[in-house]
């Protein structure tokens, strides 16, 4: 982990380069999965299968795809008592904190002779993509839950998912338990790029979905992005940021696991410090490398430390704010004094923990908001996933002859000075009645 003083001539090409960051693809690698598209969109099924035997679990067929009733009996069958408990507060708080944002239709006859509104619909069929995951030995659990709860919840009455199957051709067990638990409809054994496919175009088995949600590899990443347009998307995502801003009162040991509570993800991943002292980024940066060398993922987290690690010691906290704002990251963590009268000057991050007993896997799991969250600088402008993701605004529109009368003169002459005429006879037929 490389420290900075910050501002210094180094220390700020450091930080230009995460600012301009962003969300690139290489041409190869969108060759590949247009192509990808293109082949599942003509040929279904078989396109999906060939593409399954070739690089997940070889023997898929077209009747294997689907999970079972009784594949899913014999999972739940598997799930210990203490996974399960742990499953159900999870999904208790994340369905708790969602039902809140569920917005309302609403009618207004405010201004006489009209009756004006908004109309709020689910829409019919979502699709979740929730990786495999190390070939399926470390399930994602939470992108279930994370991607299933704000679904159902909006209302939508289909909710699929899909998932790479392990070697044998089978989907990890609690990986289906928390797919029962959500109320997902129906479940695949597929992924990647030929996986997005399926789902927003359709296939003989699988019906095609209004909107795609979750996270995923590059070729998930491209896939969706791809398909943007033909159905509705959460995000494009890219790897995972952490950043931390600590005062005095930080416990650097803390930082450190937290730094590397996101190494671990990807070799790509980022871990930033922001911290008014020294010795608090110096005792972190050791803490960290004693802590990087016991991790199961060792091999990830290092390369991630090595290459997008980086501690600024700043002058104050309105700088670290500074700092932060520019940067917006996916995780925003403050360790600091009274994180509630700071973090009123944090402007941009996908989520903000506050306080030294709310590290980041807290809301990976169990805290309720969803742990989908904007990267490369992209929550300067969007949002966590959310149950809107998954609803439609629909305007109403109703008005008497006798507003219409009054208001018909304003609209013939905004339609005549933009030169649309037919807008402006469309008016005027009625003014004849």
């Amino acid at each position: 982990m490389k420290i900075y003083q910050y501002p210094s001539q180094a220390a700020e090409k450091r930080f230009k380069s995460m600012v301009d960051r962003g969300v690139s693809f290489r041409v190869k690698d969108v060759k590949a999965v247009s192509k990808i598209l293109e082949d599942v969109r003509k040929n279904g099924d078989q396109a999906v299968v060939d593409y399954s035997n070739r690089f997940d679990a070889g023997g898929m067929t077209v009747g294997s795809m689907r999970v079972t009733d009784q594949e899913m009996k014999d999972a739940l069958a598997q799930v210990d008592p203490d996974f399960q408990k742990a499953m159900e507060r999870s999904h208790r708080n994340v369905a708790d904190f969602h039902r809140r944002q569920l917005p309302k239709s609403w009618i207004t006859t405010d201004r006489p002779g009209t009756v004006l509104g908004q109309m709020i619909r689910p829409v019919d069929a979502a699709g979740v993509y929730v990786p495999g995951g190390q070939g399926g030995s470390t399930p994602l659990v939470s992108s279930v839950i994370m991607g299933g709860v704000p679904a159902k919840i909006a209302g939508v009455e289909r909710v699929i998912m899909v998932t790479p199957p392990r070697a044998d051709g089978t989907v990890h067990p609690y990986l289906l338990a928390a797919a029962h638990l959500t109320g997902i409809d129906e479940v695949y054994k597929i992924g990647s790029a030929w996986a997005i496919a399926a789902m927003a175009f359709g296939t003989e088995t699988i019906k095609a979905v209004d909107v795609i949600v979750g996270p995923g590899n590059i070729y998930v990443t491209i896939a969706k992005s791809l398909v943007a347009g033909t159905v509705g998307i959460d995000m494009i995502a890219g790897p995972s940021e952490v950043l931390v801003i600590a005062d005095h009162t930080a416990d650097p040991d803390c930082i450190a696991a937290d730094l590397l509570s996101q190494a671990e993800h990807d070799p790509m991943a980022s871990s930033i410090l922001v911290t008014t002292k020294r010795k608090i980024a110096l005792n972190a940066k050791k803490a960290l490398y004693e802590r990087v060398a016991k991790l199961s993922r060792r091999e990830i987290a290092e390369a991630s430390v090595q290459k997008n690690c980086v501690a600024f010691v700043v002058d104050d906290l309105d700088a670290a704010a500074d700092l932060s704002n520019a940067i917006a990251p996916e995780h925003l963590e403050l360790l600091v004094e009274d994180p509630f009268a700071y973090f009123p000057k944090i402007k941009h991050a996908g989520a903000m923990f506050l306080g030294q007993y709310t590290p980041e896997p807290v809301g990976d799991y169990v805290a309720g908001p969803n742990h989908v969250l904007p990267t490369q600088g992209t929550g300067r402008f969007s949002s966590a996933l959310n149950v809107d993701n998954f609803l439609k605004k629909t305007s109403l529109l109703h008005y008497s002859k006798e507003t219409f009368d009054e208001e018909a003169e304003d609209i013939i002459r905004l339609a005549e000075v933009e030169g649309l005429t037919a807008h402006a006879e469309s008016v005027k037929a009625r003014l004849k009645k």
